[in-house]
This record gives C-alpha cells, sequence and structure tokens, in this order.
C-alpha cells in the first residue's frame, strides 16, 4: 500500500473513531503514530511521539494559553462575568428579545478577559439561561443565544484560537488580536439584528423586560470601571510593543486578580476552583495542540496536503472561487471536529496555497475563525451546543438538543453573512492592524 492509502486509511479511521467520541487529541496522536510507524518505522513513530510532545509541552509562545484561560476562569469565579452580563441587561433588557441580546453582548465582553469559546458558553449559560427563562423566553432563542454567543470568544482578543494560529504560522499575535476586535463586533450586531428579526416574527418568544434609568445605567457602567481597564491595558500593551503576549497574559492574570481582591469577590475555594478548571483547560488545548502535530507530519510524509494544494490550485479557478472551496472544507470539518483541533490540523495543508494565491495570511487567520466558529455550533459535534446542554440539564427542566440547534440556525445565517462582508471587504480586518502597526 503506498503512502497516499496509507493516509487515506488513517483519514477515515480517525472520522469513525471521532463518532466514537473518543478524545480528539488522542484520536489525532494514535493514528499518526501508527501511520507514521507503517510509512517510515517503528523507531521513528516512537521518535515522532517523543519529540512532538516535548516541544509543544515546552513551547513558550503556547504559554500565552493557560495565562489566559487563567484569567478567564478568575474572572468568571469571582462574579466579574455576572456584572457584565447585569450592565449589559440595564441597557437592553427592556426592549422585546433585550435579554437574548443583553448575552450576546456580555458573551463579547466576556470575550475580551477569556479569549475561550466553551468558557464563554458554559459562563452564559450559567448566568443567562435561568435568568431568561424565568422571563419567559423560549428555549430556542434562549439556548441559541447563548451557545451562538459563546462563539464570540473565539473572534474576539484574546482569543485561544488565535494564538495558536499565529504560533503555527509565525505571524504576529499583537496583529491578529487587533485584526479580530471589529469582526468581533460586526458579528454582534449580526446576531442583535438577528434576535430583533426572530422577535419580530415571534414576539411571545423574547417579551420585554424591565426598563432602568439613565442613572442606573451609568452606575453599572461605572462598577466594569477596573475591568475595563485591565481589558485596555492588555490590549494598549500588546498593541505598542510594551510587552509580549506571554507577558500581556500575566498582566491580564494579575488585573483581574487585583479587581476581584479590591472587591473581596475571590474567596480561597475560587481560587483554587479557577486553578484547577485553567490546568484541566490548558491541559485539553496542549493535548489537542500536540495531538495535532503528530498527525500533521503523519500526513506530511503522505504527502496528502501538497496533493490537495496542487489539486485545488491545479484548477486554475479565480482566487475567490478557490478560496470558496478552502473555507467550505473549514465549514464541513467544523461539522464533525473540535475548532482548534481542526484549525491545527488543516493551517498546514491550506495556508501555502492561500498565501500562494496573494491573501492576506492575517485576513485568512480571521476568515477561518468566523468559519471554525460556525462549527461550533454545527451538529453533530457542536461543542458549544453541548456546554449549554449540559449547563442547563443541571437545572429544573432541562432544554433538548433538538432546541438548541434550531435554535442556532439565525445565528448561522449572521455568521454567513459577516464572512461574506469581510471577503468583499477585507478592510474591515485590516484596517485595526494596518493603523497601529
Amino acid at each position: 500500500m503506498n503512502p497516499t492509502m496509507i493516509g487515506i486509511a488513517g483519514i477515515l479511521v480517525m472520522i469513525l473513531l471521532f463518532l466514537t467520541r473518543m478524545s480528539v487529541a488522542y484520536v489525532m496522536a494514535i493514528i499518526g503514530f501508527l501511520g507514521f510507524s507503517v510509512i517510515i518505522s517503528l523507531q521513528g513513530g516512537m521518535n515522532l511521539l517523543a519529540r512532538s510532545f516535548y516541544e509543544t509541552f515546552s513551547s513558550y509562545g503556547l504559554t500565552t494559553i493557560p495565562l489566559f484561560i487563567l484569567m478567564g476562569q478568575l474572572a468568571f469565579n469571582s462574579g466579574i462575568s455576572r456584572r457584565l452580563y447585569e450592565t449589559a441587561y440595564k441597557f437592553l433588557g427592556g426592549i422585546r428579545g433585550g435579554l437574548a441580546i443583553t448575552t450576546v453582548s456580555a458573551c463579547t465582553a466576556f470575550g475580551a478577559v477569556c479569549g475561550s469559546s466553551p468558557a464563554t458558553a458554559a459562563t452564559m449559560a450559567t448566568v443567562g439561561l435561568p435568568e431568561m427563562r424565568r422571563k419567559g423566553y423560549a428555549d430556542e432563542l434562549a439556548a441559541g443565544a447563548v451557545a451562538s454567543g459563546g462563539g464570540l470568544g473565539m473572534i474576539m482578543p484574546p482569543s485561544v484560537v488565535l494564538i495558536v494560529y499565529g504560533v503555527m504560522t509565525e505571524q504576529s499575535i499583537g496583529k491578529l488580536f487587533a485584526a479580530g476586535i471589529l469582526p468581533a463586533f460586526l458579528v454582534t450586531i449580526l446576531f442583535i439584528l438577528a434576535i430583533i428579526v426572530w422577535c419580530a416574527f415571534y414576539p411571545d418568544q423574547g417579551p420585554r423586560g424591565e426598563t432602568f434609568t439613565w442613572k442606573e445605567k451609568i452606575r453599572s457602567l461605572l462598577d466594569l470601571g477596573e475591568t475595563l481597564a485591565v481589558f485596555a491595558l492588555i490590549m494598549g500593551g500588546l498593541f505598542f510593543g510594551l510587552f509580549t503576549p506571554t507577558e500581556a497574559a500575566g498582566v491580564g492574570v494579575l488585573g483581574i486578580t487585583a479587581v476581584a481582591l479590591l472587591r473581596r469577590q475571590l474567596t480561597w475555594e475560587h481560587f483554587v476552583t479557577s486553578l484547577y478548571e485553567t490546568l484541566r483547560t490548558s491541559c485539553m488545548v496542549i493535548m489537542l495542540i500536540a495531538g495535532a502535530a503528530v498527525f500533521g507530519k503523519f500526513l506530511a510524509v503522505t504527502r496528502i496536503p501538497f496533493d490537495i494544494a496542487t489539486w485545488i490550485g491545479g484548477f486554475n479557478l479565480p482566487p475567490i472561487i478557490i478560496l470558496g472551496m478552502v473555507v467550505l472544507v473549514y465549514f464541513l470539518g467544523g461539522c464533525f471536529m473540535d475548532s482548534l483541533a481542526l484549525v491545527m490540523l488543516t493551517v498546514p495543508i491550506f495556508y501555502p496555497l492561500i498565501i500562494s494565491l496573494g491573501y492576506d495570511p492575517i485576513w485568512f487567520g480571521i476568515i477561518i475563525v468566523m468559519v471554525t466558529e460556525m462549527g461550533v455550533i454545527t451538529p453533530p459535534v457542536g461543542i458549544n451546543v453541548y456546554v449549554v446542554f449540559g449547563v442547563a440539564r443541571s437545572m429544573h427542566g432541562g432544554i433538548t438538543l433538538e432546541s438548541i440547534f434550531r435554535g442556532i440556525l439565525p445565528f448561522m445565517v449572521a455568521v454567513l453573512v459577516g464572512i461574506i462582508l469581510m471577503s468583499v471587504f477585507p478592510q474591515i480586518i485590516l484596517v485595526l492592524p494596518g493603523l497601529i502597526y
């Protein structure tokens, strides 16, 4: 059997194992090790396994991941996320669908101090779902807003997926963070429009909440002063070159911890819980990166990535059509794989092709993050859907998976519109990096 056929067999076996709900990281590592051993040698496979895991776990660039995750966990456990939600509710809760709009807006704000899509979805599900159900919101709208809004954590800096993309492609993480800001706000606005249209057709599914005076609104905004200052410090320091992404993450952890301690909202129990959740999530992410590295080396020796790139490039089609084919691959892959694993697996395949077509690498990074954002809410994997389902299951009555998947459909359309807009007008992505750098 030639290397290409071994590679195809490995991919098919990997997909079958994914359907068993086996850990994506372990599946990629095992298939990569076995495939590499068959093609090269058992000794070569053992060396690959050891080297890939050592290089991944000793990578300085990846230290940003546990630090930004810790920052998000501290923000959640100290009540900062709840204050973000309450502030958004005071501004938006009085209109029809206002609580769902509040949830999406709070997801954007929390994504700015978290960077993880599942963590944002879990946080907002814990805070927002009980409130919306208590106010009489339909399960589809409530759960759809939370699951879809959680995906904003992938775009809004600091984004774990953008960090990984930057490390893999040797692009400036500061530029990627700057490029993600306007797209994150654009998608937020599109989500809000989707909710408004939804409630116009089905007004009973998103009833109005209570209204607040401007004095109450301003007071709630002032309560977030320290949190906004921490975010401004992180992003400003990155953009103006005052510190590296790893140092920025450390500053963020220190800033959020200081805010929580000053407000006396961080107990020892909350601190230990934050450390535990950070360790668990960081190990999951870094294991994914290590497993994808092993599988990527296996794919490299099969020459499948190069064959695919040559095949697509050989169509002699306009670059925009080839880009559309690549985006379609990401969308279909996102239906079956975790977004981070998908990026790890496919960037080595498509990045050289996209660059050869003349597309900007920063722009392409944001586009694939946008497409994989659709993946976190798309069946059958849809990790954010299962996060929301898990949180809802612990509540009285729960929410069915069918309701959540129905609820995300309008938001998927909104993301698709956003991708089209950013493809037609790439300056939406590139204007901030161009101004700052």
